[in-house]
């Protein structure tokens, strides 16, 4: 099934959101959103790693969308484990992301860095037109390794 127009357009930005640098710290919220990375994440016996949180959502903008975004970073190598969708309706919900590390071989067991923002993508018509981090979490954690 083939992607939709804003949807690439939002996977296009989400992309380019993901290599960017925010300034907010750990835990910062706006609007009332909130989001939280696990202590650890783990490598599945499959070769890929999950991370895992919570995240609490009020619809910030009736002209955006927001999105998870989700990294690892350990020993200067950085794994984007995803993107996603997000369920604005100010309940607490779950959030588990997951990445291949079949073309990233530098992470493995220990301690990394985890991080987990809830932004919001503004939209021009289909193209977005800016991305604003509404809910940051980032910290050490414990990288296990089940293969």
């Amino acid at each position: 099934m083939g992607m939709t127009g804003p949807r690439m357009a939002l996977a296009a930005l989400s992309a380019l959101a993901a290599a960017a640098v925010f300034t907010a710290p750990a835990t910062a919220t706006a609007f009332e959103n909130g989001i939280s990375v696990q202590p650890y994440a783990h490598i599945g016996d499959d070769g890929t790693v999950t991370l895992s949180g919570t995240y609490v959502c009020n619809d910030p903008s009736p002209v955006g969308a927001v999105q998870l975004s989700t990294a690892v970073t350990q020993d200067g190598t950085r794994l984007g484990t995803g993107n996603g969708d997000v369920k604005c309706d100010g309940e607490e919900h779950a959030w588990e992301t997951t990445a291949s590390l079949r073309f990233t071989k530098g992470i493995h067991a220990g301690q990394a860095l985890g991080e987990a923002r809830l932004q919001v993508v503004h939209l021009q018509g289909l193209m977005p037109k800016s991305v604003d981090t509404v809910a940051e979490d980032r910290h050490e954690i414990e990288l296990i390794d089940h293969r």
